[in-house]
């Protein structure tokens, strides 16, 4: 009989409409398992499964996982954009810019990884310039501190040492938590510790830059 061979589903959307998962839903889900896993294992069927919806999905809506990486990445980046200041202390902004990357490491948890990863096995120029564009933001802003510091506050630095290290860092208190949680007692609050930990750095890194009155009087 006609009706009773089952109709082969064409090349259009996966039947997943009806549960609601788009493209939004699948980048949200992304993100999610960033957050707690290395990016080799967010796979397609690990991020489907995480949105309630189908792996064909990712290849619907971006054609491959790699491109909706791609976009979770440009999501995240643009999301921790600063312009270079144009006024202002530039200690209390180097300050509060080191509080801002502590902030991004913890919400956008193995982003670097990520941003690595992609980046020693994609063949994209896309991918390529992206993440050097993102990488560009801080180093231009550390760049526009020692524009803005007429009054010669801070010591000379390089602005690529600088971020280098600012990012390293942040991102390993929340990477290399387990080994941090080795080192200190069972009972230890970490969210607090990461306080701590933030209010520490502000403070080698701000002490280390600051210009002394000796280093202004040669």
């Amino acid at each position: 009989m006609a009706g009773s061979e089952p109709k082969k589903r064409g090349k259009g959307r996966p039947p997943a409409k009806q549960s609601g998962v788009g493209r939004e839903a699948l980048i949200a889900a992304t993100r999610e398992l960033l957050q707690e896993s290395p990016p080799a294992l967010v796979t397609a069927s690990a991020i489907a499964r995480q949105a309630g919806g189908d792996p064909a999905l990712v290849r619907y809506y971006f054609g491959n996982r790699e491109n909706l990486l791609l976009e979770v990445a440009k999501r995240i980046g643009e999301e921790s954009n600063q312009k270079p200041p144009t006024k202002g202390d530039p200690v209390e902004l180097l300050g509060a810019f080191i509080h801002a990357t502590f902030r991004f490491t913890r919400s956008a948890r193995n982003m670097q990884r990520l941003m690595i990863d992609e980046l020693d096995s994609t063949s994209s120029p896309e991918m390529r310039e992206s993440v050097r564009e993102w990488n560009k933001v801080p180093v231009d802003y550390y760049a526009g501190l020692q524009e803005l510091d007429d009054k010669g506050h801070l010591t000379d630095f390089n602005p690529l040492f600088l971020h280098l290290a600012v990012i390293g860092i942040s991102d390993f208190f929340v990477t290399g938590r387990p080994l941090i949680e080795l080192l200190v007692p069972e009972d230890t609050d970490m969210d607090e510790l990461a306080q701590e930990y933030e209010a520490f750095v502000e403070r080698l890194l701000l002490d280390g830059l600051r210009k002394r009155a000796e280093d202004a009087d040669t």
